[in-house]
């Protein structure tokens, strides 16, 4: 079990299992950095994750101020999540889906021309 140098042998030390709902944590709060403020009555993000080995498949639910540029918001968000959920948790993530729950309208700035508001 221990060589001369009493190191333990890489068989001996065991392994570090993160729980599915603690790598969730970890993206829900990823993807609330990363969309920036929340509208009042907006829902925070939430997460579901499946961990298989050291790899981690997101998908993460949240509310948009409206008007924005979805597409731009929702890469953020992917990028953030992949990067937070490496650093933190080891793990790769090859997806992350993310589902857009509701659109609030924010008063702040216009909506582009031809826009319903």
């Amino acid at each position: 079990m221990t060589g001369v140098t009493g190191r333990v042998d890489a068989a001996g030390r065991g392994q570090t299992r993160i729980a599915d709902r603690v790598v969730a944590k970890i993206a829900a709060q990823a993807a609330k950095e990363a969309a920036g403020e929340r509208p009042e009555d907006a829902a925070a993000p939430r997460a579901t994750v499946t961990v298989h080995r050291d790899t981690a498949r997101v998908r993460v639910s949240l509310d948009l101020a409206y008007p924005c540029d979805i597409g731009r918001q929702c890469g953020s968000v992917r990028r953030r999540v992949t990067e937070r959920v490496k650093a933190l948790a080891g793990m790769e993530v090859p997806e992350v889906a993310v589902q857009v729950e509701r659109l609030h309208a924010s008063g702040k700035g216009t909506a582009p021309k031809g826009s319903i508001r």
